[in-house]
């Protein structure tokens, strides 16, 4: 395991220099550039001697490759230079800033939603079409259905300014400072129930329905029937046979959605004003701020071949059979 865990990681290395390299070439090539944006409302003269003076202190005066090899250089010694934004910060530093929050609210609603969709999941598929089952159904479609941003409007304006029961942005309050500790933590508590209910809702009517559905094989599997003909428990077949060779597609999926810890927060941050990195990722983009894009665009990119990485290693933790077979192999 640990063999192919090393080369795996040393197959990633030319695979996330072809996917910055792509990704450099993509953003490089959309309209617009940084100058343009922070020289506009100059005169005509001065825009123009403005823009080239801005264009030759970012290197954009230069040819794309050298641009992309400078910034490769900078990259391998984890420089990942300077924002062009006028505070002109480097861009590890905001990125510093921006990740904790983003990685915590999303490990929170990661965890929500596979603490309730794995059970749900396991009683749609052991009472499949009953009242249950059907709700559960019912609850898939709507979720599929509901766009993000539109949920976070709904409940912005219901539960945030008609009922007025939950602050709509931000994640503290104007007076935070000012309240005691335990006010403290029940304000940053009410400021992350709408942008954890808007990122779960969705995420769980998914991940409920590939459980139940993986479910649904494994228990039609011979080996089921014949646990059960031994006389053991439904809870022990369940629950010790089925359960863990169901939650292998699962581990698949929850593997691929890592990365969505940071890509997936742009809509649910940008609407509740979170100071994360999708906030962040927006604003670069607005701004062609192309250092803190491509900032944003390795970390999500090194967090996909990591979470590949971690959804295999998972394989041989929940099925014995796998490290078998790659124990063979070697």
């Amino acid at each position: 395991m640990a063999l192919y865990a090393l080369r795996r990681v040393v197959l990633a290395v030319p695979l996330l220099i072809g996917i910055t390299f792509i990704s450099f070439l993509v953003i490089h090539l959309a309209p617009g550039e940084p100058v343009e944006l922070q020289t506009g409302d100059l005169g005509m003269k001065s825009s123009a001697q403005a823009r080239e003076s801005l264009r030759k202190l970012y290197g954009l005066d230069q040819p794309l490759h050298v641009q992309y090899w400078n910034w490769l250089a900078r990259t391998v010694r984890l420089d990942f230079g300077r924002s062009f934004a006028p505070d002109g910060k480097p861009v590890l530093q905001k990125i510093g800033e921006r990740l904790p929050i983003t990685l915590f609210l999303n490990i929170i609603e990661m965890l929500l939603i596979l603490a309730l969709a794995v059970p749900i999941g396991v009683l749609s598929a052991t009472r499949q079409y009953s009242v249950f089952d059907k709700i559960t159904t019912m609850f898939v479609f709507v979720g599929f259905a509901t766009p993000d941003f539109w949920l976070a409007l709904l409940l912005q304006i219901l539960l945030g300014i008609q009922l007025d029961w939950l602050p709509i942005s931000g994640l503290r309050d104007i007076n935070w400072e000012y309240l005691s500790f335990w006010r403290q933590q029940w304000d940053f508590l009410k400021h992350l129930i709408l942008p954890v209910l808007v990122a779960t809702f969705g995420g769980l009517a998914g991940f409920s329905r590939y459980m139940r559905q993986s479910m649904l094989e494994v228990v039609r599997q011979e080996y089921i029937q014949a646990a059960r003909a031994k006389g053991l428990s439904e809870q022990t077949v369940i629950g010790k046979h089925a359960l863990r060779n169901a939650l292998l597609p699962v581990v698949t999926i929850l593997g691929l959605s890592l990365p969505g810890l940071i890509g997936g927060s742009v809509i649910v941050e940008w609407i509740f004003a979170i100071p994360g990195m999708g906030q962040l990722m927006v604003q670069a983009v607005f701004a062609r701020d192309y250092p803190v894009i491509m900032g944003n665009l390795v970390i999500v990119s090194t967090l996909t071949l990591f979470a590949n990485l971690l959804a295999d290693i998972s394989y041989g933790l929940v099925d014995p059979r796998i490290r078998v077979g790659r124990r063979g192999d070697r």
